[in-house]
């Protein structure tokens, strides 16, 4: 799984609490040794900022985004904790290939990742119709 590794800007609120499950998961959270060093390298690389001053048009945790990939085909997933995802919710772990590439990213950003076959898949942050910290919800 390869990931599009560049600077994210995260919350602080997100990068602690992202932070405290890579080094000690819970048992939902289910993290390869892999998962952990590619989460490992996003949290290092990110640029931390307060909850109150992130952009509405950047991808936080439990964001709902509207992605666009080849063929114009579209998907709205929202950006989860381990244990609160959903497929028929469109509910995605953070800690998914997707959801590792989503973290941070922004509204017209191209993101990259490796799906379980292998295969590179890209797609376009086309919009963020929710994101917390826009609707003023500092505590999630």
């Amino acid at each position: 799984m390869e990931l599009n590794m560049k600077p994210r800007r995260l919350s602080w609120l997100d990068h602690v609490r992202l932070s405290n499950l890579v080094r000690a998961p819970r048992a939902d959270a289910r993290l390869t040794a892999h998962t952990v060093e590619l989460a490992e390298e996003v949290l290092d690389l990110a640029d931390q900022v307060d909850p109150r001053s992130i952009p509405r048009h950047v991808v936080t945790m439990r964001s709902r985004v509207v992605l666009a990939s080849a063929g114009d085909r579209s998907m709205a997933v929202t950006l989860s904790y381990p244990g609160e995802t959903s497929a028929q919710e469109g509910r995605l772990s953070v800690f998914s290939p997707l959801g590792l590439s989503l973290l941070g990213a922004e509204v017209g950003e191209v993101i990259r990742w490796s799906g379980p076959d292998g295969e590179e898949h890209t797609a376009t942050v086309v919009d963020i119709p929710f994101q917390p910290e826009a609707a003023g919800d500092f505590t999630t």
